[in-house]
């Protein structure tokens, strides 16, 4: 096949009801399977606990969906979360009593999608050790729980949604099984890091990481990731509920993705990442720029690739009192018709 010319002008600029999209023309799209959701009619949301295991170091695995398996049914797209760099798989499956749904799990579980996620090395449940849970660790966290969702599944491709590290989580694991990769949904991603003011700040503390493989991680911690870039973008009772779901696993956290974020980027590289991509930024992020995350984009090579911002939210789009606008755009994505023309 010919090589893809894709400049700057050949994108489309789309604005509509408060959604600035960036999307690659479709001529240039290659078949892309239908992920074939379809919501669920009624029914409980079923849950299970599942271990991966990464050489000896146990990795908890957790599932939602509506309704329990059975034997002989057809198996339903699976959609695997990966969390970031200060907060555990909690984020993801949050409960803030008076305000509504927060868990993305249970909302996605309502679609038609297996959900699952997991704690990566050093993080909740899962397997402490002397290492910094640096983004490679998380490709082989990732890895070793495929092999869980081939078995349980029956599956051999699955859609990755990752935030912040998590992208790059989700992103690096698409360069290194992309047999395994479906679609990919990046939010609060990180190319090179440029012009980051988070980014730029966090660097100062760049000989600690480099000599210590933990940090803290305490409340006041938590409680900024939603108010660094714009205060109000995120509910507080929503915040101290994450905070009350984090606490139990203490106030250390390790370093390896800030380390990583802070002197190695990039981390992907995204003439490798050969899945469909859909690039999510929140308005007013202060690590995820729009230039840095337009560089990445422009040099994908799969034309099936979108690039969507999203008003009123900062960097936790998950958490966003906008998250709404979130799970549409990711819903749509990982739902994309498979392209006729090529």
């Amino acid at each position: 096949m010919k090589q893809l010319d894709r400049p700057l002008a050949r994108r489309a600029l789309i604005k509509g009801t408060g959604l600035g999209i960036v999307a690659a023309g479709m001529a240039d799209v290659l078949p892309a399977r239908s992920a074939q959701a379809a919501p669920s009619e009624g029914g409980d949301i079923w849950s299970k606990e599942y271990w991966a295991k990464k050489g000896d170091i146990p990795l908890w695995m957790f599932r939602k969906r509506v309704g329990e398996p059975k034997p002989g049914e057809a198996s339903r797209p699976v959609v695997f979360f990966v969390h970031g760099s200060s907060v555990t798989s909690r984020g993801f499956d949050l409960n803030v009593p008076g305000h509504g749904e927060y868990s993305i799990m249970n909302e996605f579980a309502r679609y038609g999608f297996d959900c699952w996620t997991m704690d990566h090395e050093n993080y909740g449940k899962s397997g402490r050790t002397s290492g910094n849970a640096d983004i490679a660790s998380g490709v082989e966290d990732l890895k070793a729980a495929a092999e869980v969702l081939i078995r349980e599944t029956g599956r051999q491709k699955f859609h990755f949604l990752g935030e912040s590290s998590g992208a790059l989580r989700a992103g690096a694991y698409a360069m290194a099984q992309p047999d395994r990769a479906d679609r990919l949904v990046l939010a609060a991603f990180t190319y090179k890091g440029e012009g980051s003011p988070t980014l730029a700040k966090r660097a100062e503390q760049l000989e600690y990481y480099r000599t210590h493989n933990m940090r803290k991680r305490d409340r006041e911690m938590i409680r900024s990731i939603a108010t660094r870039d714009k205060p109000g973008t995120s509910e507080i009772a929503a915040v101290e509920a994450l905070a009350d779901a984090e606490m139990p696993f203490g106030d250390q956290i390790p370093t390896g993705t800030y380390l990583d974020m802070t002197s190695n980027l990039p981390v992907v590289h995204p003439e490798k990442v050969l899945s469909p991509v859909l690039l999510v930024r929140g308005e007013y992020d202060g690590i995820a720029t729009v230039p840095d995350i337009e560089a990445f984009f422009n040099l994908l090579p799969n034309g099936d690739r979108q690039f969507i911002i999203l008003p009123g939210t900062a960097h936790s789009v998950t958490l966003a009192t906008n998250r709404q606008l979130f799970w549409h755009v990711a819903r749509s994505f990982l739902t994309m018709p498979t392209a006729i023309a090529t």
